[in-house]
């Protein structure tokens, strides 16, 4: 616990040293977050967490919300559970009426707690797809597509492509644990309607060893497609074993977490040619709030990070964007103080909201917390992501189907 609490008081005064002058005689709202910056995911959580400093001071910049400042708090959980609980107790006695919440294992764990204490909790493409449901689940806001979602859209795709028909062979390739199993039921519902003749592959925590399963896919299954769930370093792993067993990276799709720059220059620009990976954010610098962030840094004197613009900096701006409009529309419609229950409903009426570009319309709704289940899919080429489809939803008759069973099946326990 000492940890904890020496990792918070220090991301918070550097962040409030660097918004005194701005923010002296603003009234702060203060919002948590969660980050892993050193444990199996800390390629997303060190790009992904500074988008949301960076957002933050934005705001600021940019006279706050309604001459509001936000104060975010961090605090490093390295991905592992207990660790979560303990950052959440402590966002919480620091007075957070928001937090982002980093890790399906951990919002698992956080799911009860945000509900009891009325505090709204943020996955943005992470997390429990049953979560959707906002009866069910009033203060836990997806916010972006689940894992559901994306697994549907992965789907779609394939189906789009032609080629693919009744006995077509499909792989889903995933890491181990509550994430990479959460989509395991909208996979066995898709290819029992398809038709399609589906295998699971699972890979063992910390992901770094899958040569015997790509193996298996690719000289015994010999799938037509391959759709892969893998974070941390093993969608690197993945992509050079696939390339080494000479399996098209164009057949493979991988979800929202295996698709980031860091991803293919580990495993070689030219060796992840081709390769599909989906987005529920823009990517790249050309959007209206990643070009206001750079001019930040310029006006600030300050050399612009690398990572800004890239995959998960991208996400981490998005996820800051998404609190910034939620606590707009709680002062708007509930005024001060802002709370978790405000909160709620400031998030529930968001509606059509891209920031400039930068993700399909989002519309919240008090039954429907994820906003529609949108993604993107970029390919690797010629050294960068690419686009390669528009914005798309996939299976959206199975996906809600499924948030309804799961609200049957706890209605019966």
């Amino acid at each position: 616990m000492q940890s904890v609490r020496r990792v918070i008081s220090l991301s918070s005064i550097v962040f409030l040293v660097g918004l005194a002058a701005l923010s002296a005689s603003a009234d702060e709202i203060i919002i948590g977050g969660q980050c892993d910056r050193t444990g199996p995911t800390k390629n997303v959580g060190t790009q992904l967490c500074p988008g949301v400093f960076d957002y933050v001071k934005l705001v600021a910049k940019q006279g706050g919300i309604q001459g509001h400042t936000l104060r975010y708090i961090e605090v490093e959980n390295a991905y592992k559970v207990d660790r979560g609980v303990e950052a959440y107790e402590r966002l919480k006695h620091e007075g957070a009426v928001i937090m982002l919440d980093y890790g399906t294992p951990i919002v698992y764990a956080l799911t009860p707690r945000h509900l009891e204490d009325k505090l709204p909790g943020i996955t943005p493409g992470f997390g429990r797809a049953d979560s959707t449901d906002g009866i069910r689940f009033p203060y836990i806001f997806p916010m972006a597509a689940s894992y559901w979602s994306q697994l549907g859209a992965a789907m779609q795709h394939i189906k789009a492509q032609g080629g693919v028909k009744k006995g077509s062979k499909v792989a889903y390739l995933f890491y181990d644990n509550p994430a990479g199993r959460e989509p395991l039921g909208i996979f066995k519902r898709v290819c029992e309607l398809e038709g399609y003749e589906c295998r699971e592959f699972a890979v063992p925590p910390p992901g770094v060893e899958m040569s015997s399963q790509v193996l298996d896919i690719t000289r015994r299954m010999r799938p037509e497609w391959v759709v892969t769930h893998l974070f941390g370093k093993a969608p690197s792993i993945s992509i050079k074993e696939f390339k080494k067993n000479g399996f098209p990276l164009d057949k493979v799709v991988s979800l929202v977490w295996g698709a980031g720059e860091e991803d293919m220059q580990v495993a070689g620009w030219d060796t992840a040619e081709g390769y599909l990976g989906m987005q529920f954010a823009g990517v790249g610098r050309d959007f209206p709030v990643i070009q206001d962030i750079i001019k930040m840094y310029q006006e600030d004197k300050q050399e612009v990070p690398d990572y800004v613009g890239s995959v998960y900096y991208n996400r981490g701006v998005l996820v800051a964007a998404l609190i910034a409009e939620g606590t707009r529309k709680a002062i708007e419609h509930g005024g001060l103080p802002v709370t978790g229950e405000k909160m709620k409903l400031g998030f529930e009426r968001i509606k059509d909201f891209t920031l400039g570009g930068f993700l399909p319309p989002l519309n919240v709704h008090p039954t429907d917390h994820e906003g529609g289940g949108w993604v993107r899919l970029y390919q690797t080429k010629g050294g960068k992501l690419v686009p390669f489809t528009d914005w798309f939803q996939g299976y959206r008759d199975i996906v809600p189907d499924e948030v309804k069973k799961a609200a049957l099946a706890e209605e019966k326990k």
